[in-house]
């Protein structure tokens, strides 16, 4: 049985994932920076799951010593690690202005914290691998680390597509192919997943406009990109390493 961590796993898709995770008899370490909000999403799964099953770390992806911390917590709960995906999403207060209105500050304040948490969790979680002799990295983009914004479909909505947001996660498909082809031959697979927008209670305005470019559905549930993480978890997707998956509905075709 496989051992994984996901790292927010308190947040929108962390705890999808680890739901569905546990549903199939995965044990799973629950790792996130905020403790408080995970109460309630704990207490959930101790009256759903038994309690052997999953963990709860607190962790901080911009500290190398909780990075290790949860790395030797989980160990001595499981032995061995299969597996981190990382769904984290750390910003500042300010982060998400429009262009004009981002501080130079404030970018790269949100650059260290997202990217910057992403290359250590990778950097830290490399070494451990080498070191097991195997492993598995999956991190969490975006269809915005592919194609440019489309600016109409935030037109009369009080919120924008961040300017962070595109260096960041177009960071991160790169970031990860680096890390897969420098690992050639370490047995340790480095992927990526980039959802299309998900549904967060979003007004019906702002639902249709994003509809336009899809084929299908539009705005995805948080349940329909579950399937890829876990596909990338399973032995039967061996072949698949340094790729960046999207999950979209054709948004961005």
């Amino acid at each position: 049985m496989k051992n994984i961590i996901i790292i927010g796993g308190g947040g929108l898709i962390g705890q999808q994932l680890v739901n569905s995770f546990l549903d199939d008899s995965f044990n799973v370490v629950i790792a996130d920076y905020n403790k408080e909000n995970c109460k309630y999403f704990l207490n959930k799964l101790k009256h759903n799951y038994h309690q052997s099953k999953f963990k709860f770390i607190q962790v901080d992806i911009n500290s190398k010593e909780s990075l290790e911390n949860l790395i030797n917590q989980t160990l001595n709960i499981y032995k061995n690690i299969d597996a981190v995906i990382n769904v984290a999403y750390p910003k500042n207060k300010n982060y998400g202005k429009d262009l004009l209105d981002v501080t130079y500050e404030d970018f790269c304040e949100n650059i260290n914290l997202h990217l910057g948490g992403y290359f250590l969790v990778m950097q830290i979680f490399t070494r451990f691998f080498i070191k097991q002799g195997y492993g598995n990295i999956i991190n969490t983009a975006s269809i915005y680390g592919v194609v440019a914004p489309k600016f109409d479909i935030y037109e009369n909505e009080n919120f924008t597509m961040p300017v962070e947001y595109a260096a960041i996660k177009s960071s991160i498909i790169h970031l990860t192919k680096y890390f897969a082809k420098y690992l050639i031959g370490k047995n340790i697979r480095v992927n990526c997943v980039s959802p299309g927008g998900i549904y967060n209670k979003h007004n019906e305005n702002f639902r249709t406009n994003y509809k336009k470019y899809c084929i299908n559905k539009g705005l995805l549930d948080v349940k329909d990109i579950v399937s890829v993480y876990k596909f990338l978890i399973l032995d039967d997707s061996f072949a698949i390493n340094g790729q960046n998956i999207i999950v979209d509905d054709g948004f961005t075709l």
